[in-house]
């Protein structure tokens, strides 16, 4: 009897099904104008080019289907692509607009009723509506305890703690400050909102970019006085300065 070699034991194993978790960043639309929307986003990308180039974003529909207000998948797509974003699926959307969705190969995720808190667990959203930005007064600190590992990106709306190491091709960014008690080998952006009293603190420099308020340093303009040491970074006279703790 002949056996079939691709089902023997011997077959090399070529895939692998996972569960993990995957950081993607929410767009939460509350208008259905494509100007406004892109204008926002271009601010928003202004402030951290660096974070959102070729980022995937996930759409939110849910608050302009509660408003009535229609808006055409395909333009909004169109529109964000134009901006560097990478569209990965769609969420909130009505019937039609969940087939313009998956007509343009893009998935459509389901809303779990009573269960947002959960998918924002996983997610951070970036809300972009022209009658006024949300407040980041009050928000509150978010503190990691694990490593960020390469590929990872982390957004906060308040001040953001980071107790262990921020590896390589990382990005972390907040509202507010941001503290690294572990070696800083990625990318850094504090004040990612405009605001510029905004500081950076980190046990040992190794910054492939910091940032705050837009205005960064790359790893080759950092003085190598600096390397593997504990500093604060913050702007002075539209200028970062780095100085050892």
């Amino acid at each position: 009897m002949s056996t079939d070699p691709k089902k023997t034991s011997s077959s090399p194993q070529v895939l692998e099904f996972k569960s993990s978790t995957f950081s993607v960043p929410v767009l939460v639309l509350f208008n259905n104008s494509l100007q406004h929307i892109e204008q926002q986003l271009q601010e928003k990308i202004g402030l951290a080019p660096d974070f959102f180039k070729h980022s995937p974003i996930l759409l939110d529909l849910q608050e302009l289907n509660k408003r009535n207000l229609d808006i055409p998948v395909g333009d909004l797509v169109k529109a964000i692509r134009e901006l560097n974003l990478l569209p990965i699926g769609l969420r909130g959307g009505n019937a039609e607009q969940n087939q313009q969705a998956l007509a343009l190969s893009i998935p459509v995720h389901a809303l779990h009723g009573g269960g947002s808190s959960q998918e924002n667990a996983k997610t951070k959203t970036i809300a972009a509506t022209p009658e006024q930005p949300a407040p980041n007064e009050g928000a509150s600190t978010m503190l990691i305890t694990q490593p960020v590992r390469s590929g990872q990106r982390v957004y906060s709306h308040g001040d953001l703690i980071v107790l262990a190491t921020v590896s390589s091709g990382t990005e972390i960014m907040a509202e507010g400050n941001i503290h690294v008690y572990g070696s800083l080998r990625g990318r850094a952006l504090a004040g990612v909102q405009g605001n510029e009293k905004a500081r950076i603190f980190c046990s040992d420099l190794q910054a492939e970019l910091i940032s705050i308020a837009g205005i960064y340093k790359v790893s080759e303009d950092l003085s190598k006085e600096f390397r593997h040491k504990p500093v604060q970074i913050y702007l002075q006279d539209h200028s970062l300065i780095i100085k050892e703790i």
